[in-house]
């Protein structure tokens, strides 16, 4: 994205701190999708939305169309033809700002910064709508906060400020070209389908409030429910892509990529000497109509046919060619091109990374986050990059898919079979971010670990996404088969985030109360057994911990059984820390479980840090107050006790109680609001 125009203060860029590989001139290998019109072709697509885009808007018109959607298959083009148009209105200066998303791209998948991005894109491209945009956020401080919702976003950075602007005469000699466009490709790959769903319904109120306003949008995406919905009806033009015929187009396309692959390959040079043009018209014929007006497609096979051959492949080009008439569409050649690497260590592990990961890596931050050499991960990825861009550098340049549809195939087991990413990978990916805790890797890494640790955590543990039980179970399998040097952090792994599955809301894991528990505990026991540096720093040290915010409470029982468990492994814990990390303990108050609740994270807004010690503390007090409770109510055999943990905010309660039929037989309950002698609530160690 461009943001140097003349009258727009640099620091109004920096305060909105846009996402600069956003817009359409980003660099494409870099930012997928890598998609682009060849020369020549899609005119008549294209003709047919800058003739809508062109038409005047009279003051007095009631029934002007604001908005074209644009749908159409995966693969088919439609993010090069939107490339095209905002190239087109950008030259003509008209383009207010373009914005591609892509799954799995950090923020560009997502809401959070669409607002912020098209303000600062707008005040580059119409610098007379700037300083309305900086009265606003000095009018409202808060606007870029996440606490702010994306309508509020959109009216004060974007709409009110180009209507100010209008208003004032600043645009008329702008608006003698015609109306200002905003591309939005890609809307179906915004992880966010609520937030999709609030900027479409947000845009077209805005529009029926301002008919006559000289402002329109241009929408690609594929047909889905939450967009096709509200996108289907009046005020929005529909263009459907699959109905227009791209048989010309691919095979203009595919001519020239072979004609210029003859130039520079010496095989096919010297097959054209000695059997004539190749691919011959009938080869030629047969590609495009496998192809199916898939200009993905075409690209995608086109690499595969002329990709230099390996050892492990060393068939030629022509070799190639009708191997790949035979595959089935997209999902054949994914297959085809995966299985020439399936064979190399680390195959399976590197591709399902690629295939989950929230952010692209660089070649090295992909070796350093699973811990193996990066001539490892590159050895791999030659042969894959028909469907991958692979940077030039190990340092610089992120690996990306060349196209979503991959990560489709991927995440989809009935179409990838034995190459299928399971949700349960997740524990491994979130694993490896949280050895960021006790060892320094490459920053690239390791601003990812901090930031994902959370949320391949609960994409793991979310209901339906897998076994989770079973899962752990298998994990933990994989700990003790480790070397030695390893098994500290996948126990110091595995009670960290056990322990922050017990304050997600019930909605958002798929086991109770009491199994966490009793697995947090036995994590920690065994952690804490082994004398290794990384465990004492992970006992006393903060971790960056997931937002909580989530409002309600959870509860289950806590039985003698599970008490007399939870009771063992702290005591192997409490044995351990004594004796392998002396002191640790001893600096902070034992809990007596008089005390009516134990909070956390009063001090910590949003329970951002935690360490080990204090999961320790919370554990300690749980069984502590079971054990005071019991004692006091002198009954055998122990009946159940009530444990609750309430999510706040800014905290997280923990309550162990008698169950009220209990509580009703005392009047000493220590639920009454006063005289109950109990002691004040403690606050997490610092």
């Amino acid at each position: 994205m461009s943001v140097a125009a003349e009258g727009v203060p640099s620091d109004l860029i920096l305060r909105l701190n846009p996402i600069f590989d956003s817009s359409h001139t980003r660099d494409r290998r870099m930012s997928p999708p890598d998609s682009a019109c060849f020369p020549g072709t899609r005119k008549d697509v294209i003709q047919g939305i800058t003739s809508w885009v062109n038409t005047m808007i009279a003051p007095s018109t009631t029934t002007a169309v604001h908005v074209y959607w644009f749908h159409g298959f995966a693969g088919s083009g439609k993010s090069a033809i939107s490339l095209e148009i905002a190239k087109l209105y950008a030259s003509s200066g008209r383009l207010h700002a373009s914005y591609f998303f892509f799954r799995n791209a950090g923020d560009r998948g997502r809401m959070n910064r669409f607002a912020a991005t098209l303000a600062a894109q707008m005040a580059a491209a119409v610098p007379a709508t700037a300083s309305f945009i900086e009265a606003a956020l000095e009018v409202e401080p808060s606007l870029l906060s996440q606490g702010t919702s994306l309508t509020i976003q959109l009216e004060r950075l974007v709409y009110e400020p180009f209507r100010a602007a209008l208003k004032r005469g600043l645009l008329v000699k702008a608006l003698i070209k015609g109306p200002f466009l905003i591309v939005v490709d890609g809307l179906d790959e915004c992880e966010d389908k609520l937030a999709a769903s609030t900027f479409i319904d947000h845009m077209l109120n805005f529009f029926k409030r301002y008919p006559s306003i000289p402002l329109r949008f241009f929408i690609a995406s594929r047909v889905e429910e939450h967009i096709r919905t509200r996108l289907e009806g009046d005020g929005v033009l529909l263009g459907d892509l699959n109905s227009h015929s791209a048989y010309r187009d691919i095979e203009m396309f595919l001519r020239a990529s072979f004609d210029g692959a003859a130039v520079t390959n010496r095989i096919i040079q010297e097959y054209i000497r000695a059997h004539g043009q190749w691919p011959t018209k009938a080869d030629m014929h047969s590609l495009i109509q496998h192809i199916k007006g898939s200009f993905v497609l075409a690209s995608m096979m086109f690499k595969l046919i002329v990709q230099p051959a390996t050892e492990e492949d060393p068939s030629t080009p022509m070799d190639r060619l009708p191997l790949a008439l035979k595959e089935n569409g997209l999902d054949g050649l994914y297959m085809q091109t995966l299985a020439r690497s399936q064979h190399l260590p680390h195959f399976r592990t590197i591709t399902l990374t690629l295939a989950l990961l929230e952010e692209p890596l660089p070649v090295v931050g992909i070796a350093d986050f699973l811990g193996i050499e990066a001539f490892e991960v590159v050895r791999v990825l030659l042969n894959l990059q028909a469907i991958l861009y692979v940077p030039g550098s190990d340092e610089q340049g992120n690996v990306t898919l060349c196209h979503t549809s991959l990560r489709d195939f991927l995440t989809t087991e009935s179409r990838s079979g034995s190459f299928f990413a399971p949700p349960s990978f997740h524990i491994h990916l979130s694993y490896h971010c949280f050895t960021s805790i006790i060892q320094k890797g490459d920053r690239h890494a390791d601003n990812y670990r901090k930031k994902y640790v959370h949320v391949h955590w609960r994409k793991f543990a979310e209901p339906g996404a897998c076994d989770l039980s079973n899962e752990i179970q298998l994990f933990k399998a994989q700990a003790h088969q480790s070397p030695l040097a390893m098994r500290p952090s996948y126990h110091a792994f595995l009670c960290t985030l056990l322990f922050y599955s017990l304050c997600l809301p019930s909605s958002q894991i798929s086991v109770g109360l009491s199994y966490l528990l009793t697995e947090c505990t036995e994590s920690l026991a065994l952690a804490v057994e082994c004398p290794d540096h990384r465990i004492e720093l992970w006992l006393g040290s903060v971790f960056p911990s997931g937002l909580v915010t989530s409002h309600g409470a959870k509860t289950d029982q806590i039985t003698d059984l599970t008490f007399a468990v939870l009771q063992s492994n702290l005591q192997r814990a409490s044995n351990a820390i004594r004796t392998n990390f002396p002191g640790i303990l001893e600096r902070h108050p034992r809990a007596t479980g008089m005390e009516r609740e134990y909070s956390i994270g009063q001090d910590l807004i949003f329970f951002s840090l935690l360490s080990g010690r204090e999961i320790f503390s919370v554990l300690e007090w749980i069984v502590a107050r079971a054990r005071f409770q019991w004692e006091e109510l002198e009954q055998a055999p122990r009946p159940p006790l009530k444990l609750s943990i309430a999510l706040r905010e800014s905290q997280v309660q923990f309550r162990v109680e008698r169950h009220i039929s209990q509580n009703a037989t005392r009047r000493t309950d220590d639920s009454d609001s006063s005289g109950d002698g109990s002691a004040p609530t403690p606050s997490a160690p610092n």
